[in-house]
């Protein structure tokens, strides 16, 4: 196993392709194309995208945007492990994503299965290469007790064809986009991937990947791009965590953060972006949003002076882990 740094996107700040694939409502193409302008515009330079997010949709929408950019100035990934088949029975609908593409979705974690996959993206996303491919969803949240059969399948098929395509050049790194920390774990035991993209487990809300999964991956100079850094919303006042309505612990919690932070005068959503880019495994976070304000309001957020009281009030108060990192 390599222990050596491996390929990173860049960071502070990336742009989540989950709204743009019509994410709980309809995203106009002319709202999405202004919001990936935006982004640009911002100064972010690394896109993620994923074949299910539309389904197919978002692949399209990120491409057609992103091919009229200079392609070495910026880092685009997006997922394996699913296959797009035609199928106009399905309206365009799958899980959360709404008025999409005539698809559905279909498993698929060989190697077979992920060459097909990242040629699909290439095809959708009209361009030549992508650079990073994660394992998408090889976790209990979506197979349920059928999970490790599935990451198994992943391991033996998925890793063993994206390390080759790694060889090969044909992308600069690989990893897995899940919601769960286990199958990262796992996965630096039976592989060597680049960089996971984790969501919703590092959050001011929500930290285990903290004590297990971090330093293994600072031993391995693996790199972690963290999704959901607003825990579906619910941090930034919303009500959702974990893509449903949140329970009153949760609400509890996020209330009591954010009576600290107005004590404080501080922004909550400040907060929450730039505790997870304290972390010096964290390469890149990367919030999703559906309109262009709202992409230079998290670039202003992730820039904003906090003061350094706020954050030893979250430790002493026992907010947060002693042994978490907080920004300077």
């Amino acid at each position: 196993m390599s222990d050596s740094t491996h390929f990173a996107p860049p960071g502070p700040l990336g742009f989540g392709g989950a709204p743009l694939g019509n994410m709980f409502e309809e995203v106009t193409d002319e709202t999405a194309a202004a919001t990936l302008d935006a982004a640009w515009d911002a100064g972010i330079r690394y896109f993620d995208t994923a074949p299910e997010y539309g389904p197919g949709i978002s692949e399209h929408r990120f491409g057609h945007v992103l091919r009229s950019r200079p392609r070495d100035e910026f880092v685009l990934s997006t997922k394996v492990g699913r296959l797009l088949r035609a199928d106009a029975s399905k309206g365009g609908q799958h899980g959360p994503f709404v008025k999409g593409l005539p698809f559905r979705v279909d498993y698929d974690y060989t190697a077979d299965g992920v060459r097909r996959s990242i040629e699909d993206s290439l095809q959708r996303l009209g361009m030549a290469r992508i650079d990073i491919a994660y394992i998408h969803d090889c976790a209990e949240d979506a197979h349920g007790d059928r999970w490790l059969e599935v990451f198994d399948t992943a391991m033996k098929g998925a890793a063993v064809a994206l390390t080759q395509l790694r060889e090969e050049g044909v992308i600069r790194g690989w990893g897995l986009g899940v919601n769960r920390v286990e199958p990262c774990v796992m996965a630096l035991e039976r592989a060597d991937p680049d960089v996971f993209l984790l969501a919703g487990r590092y959050s001011l809300l929500n930290q285990p990947a903290l004590d297990k999964l971090f330093p293994r991956c600072a031993e391995r100079g693996v790199h972690v791009v963290v999704g959901g850094p607003y825990n579906s919303g619910i941090i930034a006042g919303g009500k959702n965590f974990e893509y449903q309505e949140a329970s009153p612990d949760k609400v509890a919690a996020r209330d009591r953060l954010a009576e600290i932070a107005r004590r404080h005068g501080v922004d909550l959503r400040a907060a929450a972006l730039q505790f997870c880019a304290a972390h010096p495994v964290v390469a890149s976070v990367i919030p999703g949003t559906k309109n262009p304000a709202r992409v230079q309001e998290n670039v202003t957020l992730m820039g904003q002076p906090i003061p350094a009281d706020f954050w030893r009030e979250l430790k002493s108060s026992g907010v947060l882990p002693e042994q978490a990192p907080t920004p300077a």
